[in-house]
């Protein structure tokens, strides 16, 4: 009867181990990692080339970038319907004027969970998918050492400038030619935390000496935490936005040259639930807005569509095109698209090669039958010739 209790018992220790196992498994996935950054140097390795004397392809070169500056304008919290809805509509005029018949690409970019400031700006600087382990450390965020567009850009010799959330700096430290960090902890704080990236544009707007400007602005965020999406500070909050936005693009459209335009996104880290929270998983939480604004684009025309769905990760591969950069080799985005549209086919063709190249290798190195799937495939392939021809 004792051995028959204590069988009993040691089985049900181990189903609650294997249990929790699943559940660390789940929770804490083993996430998607490629070559260590030190490794990325440089351009990517060359696909075979064609056959033939004397030809060379340069299909994975990196072509040239499609944007001289680029101004990224981060609104934390800033949920999808802030633009889009109503309340766009009523304290965003000159942004939902840009959107409805502005030069201008709009899309709804959807976060993974954790919706939380830290994970959410390495998945938008990476392309890959953080875990809920970064919550643990989204408080005290050490350097970020994958590869991601930030570093990538610092690399290329961009001239880096950023003023907001000092998460920012401290996921990339000496990135950066100029910053100045603003503290989140104070959420009672609506004015000063934005005040304090905005007193800044007047003059870096005037200036040459950059080509990459990130804003992260905090005070919709903590109006979120302590009033509520429905709060009445939201509207004023979201009209000072516009205002910020507006100044921004006509300065950007004002210094653009005959040989490269300019490019503005606009984007949020997260949304908020309808108590102002966030962290979890819906909808009003993971959907943000992601807007590019460049006089590339042709003037939109027509009706007013919804905004297609667009993954977050997808920002980093789209930025990197559009910067003349190396695609981050964890990401798992996918180039956007129409923001490249305006190109040839033949560019455009070249671009989503570049995308398909580095998700293949991503792919490869975290697959040990990559090599034996393909190999398969590509016997099938020939096979199948075979037979066409007879």
């Amino acid at each position: 009867m004792r051995l028959r209790s204590g069988v009993f018992a040691a089985s049900c220790l181990m189903v609650e181990a294997l249990g929790v196992a699943l559940f660390l498994r789940g929770f804490f996935p083993v996430p998607v990692r490629s070559l260590p950054r030190r490794e990325a140097l440089g351009d990517p390795p060359a696909e075979p080339a064609p056959p033939g004397p004397g030809m060379v392809s340069n299909w994975t070169k990196i072509p040239p970038p499609l944007f001289k500056k680029v101004v990224i304008v981060l609104i934390d919290a800033l949920r999808d319907d802030f633009v889009f809805g109503s309340k766009g509509k009523q304290f965003m005029p000159y942004t939902t004027q840009v959107v409805e018949k502005g030069t201008s690409y709009s899309f709804i970019a959807e976060a993974k969970p954790p919706t939380v400031t830290m994970p959410r700006i390495k998945a938008l600087m990476t392309g890959s998918i953080p875990g809920f382990i970064d919550v643990i450390v989204n408080l005290n965020s050490p350097a970020l050492l994958d590869d991601n567009l930030i570093w990538q850009a610092k690399t290329a010799g961009k001239r880096i400038i950023f003023y907001g959330d000092d998460t920012w700096v401290k996921l990339f430290p000496k990135h950066f030619v100029e910053y100045d960090g603003t503290t989140s902890f104070f959420v009672s704080d609506f004015t000063e935390v934005d005040d304090n990236v905005t007193r800044h544009l007047d003059r870096v707007l005037k200036r040459e000496d950059w080509d990459l400007l990130i804003l992260h602005y905090l005070g919709l965020d903590h109006i979120g935490h302590m009033t509520g999406p429905n709060s009445s500070l939201v509207g004023p909050k979201l009209h000072e936005m516009d205002n910020i936005l507006k100044k921004i693009h006509i300065s950007l459209l004002s210094k653009e040259e005959a040989s490269l335009p300019n490019l503005l996104v606009v984007c949020g880290d997260h949304g908020m639930s309808e108590t102002g929270s966030h962290g979890g998983s819906s909808e009003g939480e993971v959907h943000t807005p992601l807007l590019f604004i460049s006089s590339a684009f042709e003037k939109r025309s027509g009706a007013l569509t919804q905004p297609e769905l667009v993954q977050q990760t997808d920002l980093a591969s789209t930025l990197a095109v559009g910067l003349g950069l190396p695609i981050s080799r964890n990401s798992v985005g996918n180039i956007i698209l129409p923001v490249v549209g305006g190109k040839t086919m033949r560019e455009q063709l070249r671009f989503v090669h570049l995308n398909g190249f580095q998700l293949s290798r991503l792919l490869q190195e975290n697959t040990p039958a990559y090599e034996k799937v393909w190999y398969t495939a590509d016997l099938r392939g020939v096979k199948m010739s075979c037979n066409l021809s007879v």
